[in-house]
């Protein structure tokens, strides 16, 4: 897959995101902190990192929180945006990720900023861990929009290195199945005016998004770009809107 759609994923976006992932897992080998949006954050080894990549940062700035309304995020990794919505107003915060660290570091960082009572902490993966009846007026999630092919294809050498492991899930999609479970699992999660978000970039794979989006019923639209914000990249705040005239 390609940034542009086509038959195999794009070299330059393998190679960034792998870049990522080990400046990560070699740079973040202990407890830190960081500073992000004038306040300070508390990182742990093997979460995403806000420091190596400017997305973070991007689109906890260009989401339109709901003041007074409920938000999830799926795939809260350190805890930036969830913990900035509830600082900006929202009522209540959901905030899941797969990742035990990333779900623990969320905490820290809530308790930092004295919100740990209004954010609500599940691990698991997407939707899972959520009450049967929770509804969200607007749900997001920063993806990992990289397809790294064959290199996590079948066959493919396992990687040992937990924190590794982990890191690469914050990166990579194969076969864009996680965007898949979000897409087809969102529309339920939603309020009736709910909002679906999500974090792209340029060197995701459009055609295979738009397809994803076509079969669950929702048709796409950008709401901002982080255009010459970090080089050689241009991430994309996206909507998924209802599309009446999608197949289901």
């Amino acid at each position: 897959m390609t940034a542009a759609g086509g038959s195999g994923p794009s070299k330059g976006a393998v190679v960034r995101g792998s870049w990522l992932v080990n400046s990560t897992a070699d740079g973040v080998t202990g407890p830190v902190t960081f500073r992000l949006h004038d306040r300070e954050w508390d990182l742990l080894p093997g979460v995403f990192a806000p420091t190596y990549c400017v997305s973070t940062g991007f689109f906890t700035e260009s989401i339109p929180f709901p003041v007074g309304g409920s938000f999830l995020e799926v795939g809260c990794g350190a805890g930036v945006t969830a913990v900035t919505a509830g600082a900006r107003g929202c009522r209540s915060v959901t905030a899941t990720d797969i990742s035990e660290a990333a779900v623990r570091n969320t905490a820290l960082n809530a308790a930092r900023h004295g919100l740990l009572d209004r954010i609500e902490l599940h691990r698991g993966d997407m939707f899972d861990g959520l009450g049967p009846e929770e509804r969200f007026d607007l749900i997001f999630w920063n993806s990992p929009f990289i397809d790294p092919g064959a290199e996590d294809g079948p066959g493919a050498r396992p990687v040992r290195d937990e924190r590794r492991a982990q890191l690469r899930r914050a990166v990579f999609d194969p076969g864009y199945r996680a965007h898949g479970r979000y897409l087809s699992g969102a529309r339920a999660r939603l309020t009736a005016t709910g909002r679906l978000l999500l974090g792209f970039s340029d060197l995701g794979d459009h055609d295979s998004l738009r397809r994803l989006a076509a079969d669950a019923g929702y048709r796409i639209s950008v709401l901002r770009t982080s255009r010459d914000l970090a080089p050689g990249v241009d991430y994309q705040l996206l909507e998924l809107l209802p599309d009446d005239t999608c197949a289901r």
